[in-house]
């Protein structure tokens, strides 16, 4: 092989091998995401007390969830005109998670809905908030990730 040959090989083999370490940093920094968020209000009705179950997908999983927090918050309230932050879902309770595949957890949080907490509830369009966090600190926020109609 020649010199310029042997040359062209090694330069090309740092390249490559730069594209592969920015790849990996790449899909290490990307952002958390919810997919497939879902939500399920049953009333309750008689003696039996109803419920409010919100199940969700995030990935990538490889960035370490940390915690995904969850708040339902009716469509008539402060948060629809003042933007919801995640200052704000600080207090929020968190979901259960657990791993569903080679990079994603899936994230439920169920509640139990009294007939009090039925009655005292506003009618109408609800929304669920959702902020998920990574080990690393970073979070993503997704104020509306599912609807639900109390009636």
């Amino acid at each position: 092989m020649s010199r310029r040959t042997a040359l062209s090989v090694a330069a090309g083999v740092v390249v490559l091998g730069g594209a592969g370490a920015l790849t990996l940093a790449y899909a290490g920094d990307q952002p958390l995401k919810l997919a497939h968020s879902t939500v399920r209000y049953t009333a309750p009705a008689g003696d039996r007390d109803g419920s409010l179950t919100f199940d969700t997908d995030v990935t990538p999983a490889s960035s370490g969830v940390k915690s995904v927090k969850v708040l339902a918050w009716p469509q008539e309230s402060s948060f629809a005109e003042d933007e919801l932050t995640a200052k704000d879902m600080a207090g929020a309770e968190s979901a259960v998670c657990k791993p569903a595949g080679k990079d994603t957890v899936h994230c439920t949080y169920t509640v139990k809905v009294t007939a009090s907490d039925a009655k005292s509830s506003p009618r109408g369009t609800w929304h669920v908030a959702v902020l998920a966090t990574a080990k690393d600190g970073t979070t993503t926020l997704v104020r509306e990730a599912a609807d639900f109609t109390v009636r």
